[in-house]
C-alpha cells in the first residue's frame, strides 16, 4: 500500500515542489529593508500560498495529490496539517524573539518531514529531515547578520531533497512497472 501510495503521489514532491518556491519567496523577504517583524508577518502571510500551489503543481506533475482510493491517503493529509499544531510556537517566538522566527519555522517544517519516510519508504525524507533540522538549528544559533541564509538554505535543501526523492520515485515506478 505504501509503495502504490509513493508512486501515485509521486512521494509527495508537488507539495515539497511548492515548498521550495515558499521558501525562496521568504528569501525575498528577507533581503527587504523592513522590520524583523513585518518580514515575520510577510512570511507568515505568504506561507498560506502553499497549499493551492502544491495542489496546482499536482496538475503540472501529473499526480492525484489525494490519491483516492488508497486507505493510506487521508494519513498524508493528516501528516501535513499535524505541522499546524506547532503554530503556537512560532506565535510565541514572534512575540518574544523575532529573530529567531524563520529558523524555528524552518526547523518546524523539516521536523516534520520525517514521517513522510515511512509513508511513502522514501529514505531521503530521513536522512533530509534531521539534517536540515540540525543544519538550521546551527544557524540559528550562529545568528548571521544576513537573515536570508535560512530561508535560502531551507530552499536550496528542499530541492535537492525533491532530487533525491524524484530519483527514489523513477526507482519505485520501474519496479512496479517490471513486476
Amino acid at each position: 500500500m505504501k509503495n502504490e501510495l509513493a508512486t501515485q503521489s509521486k512521494n509527495g514532491i508537488s507539495f515539497l515542489s511548492s515548498a521550495v518556491i515558499v521558501w525562496i519567496i521568504f528569501t525575498f523577504i528577507f533581503f527587504l529593508p523592513l522590520d524583523i517583524k513585518w518580514k515575520n508577518i510577510l512570511m507568515l502571510w505568504c506561507s498560506g500560498i502553499m497549499f493551492p500551489m502544491a495542489v496546482t503543481l499536482s496538475k503540472f506533475f501529473k499526480v492525484d495529490w489525494r490519491s483516492k482510493g488508497l486507505p493510506l491517503s487521508d494519513l498524508g493529509l493528516v501528516l501535513n496539517l499535524a505541522q499546524l499544531m506547532y503554530f503556537p510556537i512560532l506565535f510565541l517566538v514572534f512575540v518574544h524573539s523575532p529573530s529567531d522566527m524563520v529558523a524555528v519555522f524552518a526547523i518546524i517544517t523539516a521536523a516534520h518531514l520525517f514521517p513522510y519516510g515511512w509513508l511513502y519508504q522514501a529514505m531521503p525524507y530521513y536522512i533530509y529531515a534531521p539534517v536540515i533540522s540540525v543544519m538550521v538549528m546551527i544557524l540559528g544559533f550562529a545568528r548571521a547578520s544576513h537573515p536570508w541564509v535560512i530561508p535560502l538554505v531551507m530552499a536550496i535543501s528542499l530541492v535537492l531533497l525533491n532530487l533525491a526523492l524524484f530519483a527514489d520515485y523513477k526507482k519505485k515506478s520501474s519496479l512496479s512497472r517490471s513486476a
